[in-house]
């Protein structure tokens, strides 16, 4: 249901995960393909390498996880299940474009915690503005990406800025997030005017709450 139903008479901040059970089995699913995700992108057989990715995707998922949970726990008061598979897969994000450049503390420090805390308060600002994301997508997807892509220009060993390599890499991955950042929204708003021009973006108000499913299958 959208979060801002008017004829349901609520603002609503986001509907409860009804199979949690089934949530946590696809974010182990996830994790598990990132190590085919990750390693398998170095496109070649450097053992070493291979073996700093894998190390580095894992531990900032689970620091991720464990971020979440315990920024969570302090900000609602109990311990939240979805909100710590957010923060897996927020690690999980973060810590892709900069798995093989990165130290393992580094990872699990500014590529795991830091966007496992963040996609917490990222989520409840996204929610308070009304905007329709139930899964926290945009939060452990876009938040945390845009800042592993940046996080890179610092920690990267060789070129990072706090590295002694200079600021040219930090200020590429600036521009470089911009950039896809422009270039997704200015495409996105351009082909969801012309879809809302002629089949429509979303069903009606009257259709999300009588049930979509029975409408959409004359049940």
């Amino acid at each position: 249901m959208d979060r801002s139903n008017s004829n349901a008479g609520f603002f609503h901040a986001g509907w409860p995960g009804h199979n949690l059970a089934l949530a946590t089995l696809g974010v182990f699913i996830l994790w598990f393909g990132w190590f085919g995700f990750n390693p398998g992108s170095t496109m070649g057989a450097d053992v070493e390498l291979i073996a700093r990715t894998a190390t580095n995707t894992n531990l900032a998922a689970a620091a991720g996880g464990i971020s979440a949970l315990i920024t969570a726990w302090i900000t609602f008061g109990k311990p939240d299940l979805a909100m710590t598979l957010n923060g897996v897969v927020a690690g999980l994000v973060a810590i892709t474009c900069s798995c093989a450049f990165v130290d393992p503390w580094a990872a699990i420090v500014f590529f795991g915690l830091l966007p496992g805390a963040i996609v917490v308060f990222s989520v409840r600002i996204l929610d308070s503005l009304g905007i329709d994301d139930p899964v926290g997508a945009i939060s452990a997807h876009a938040t945390a990406g845009v800042l592993g892509t940046i996080l890179l220009g610092l920690f990267h060993t060789e070129k990072g800025l706090l590295y002694g390599g200079g600021s040219k890499l930090l200020i590429a991955q600036v521009v470089g997030a911009v950039s896809v950042f422009v270039f997704c929204m200015v495409s996105g708003l351009i082909l969801f005017k012309l879809i809302q021009a002629n089949i429509g973006l979303r069903v009606t108000k009257e259709e999300e709450v009588d049930n979509y499913h029975q409408v959409s299958n004359r049940l």
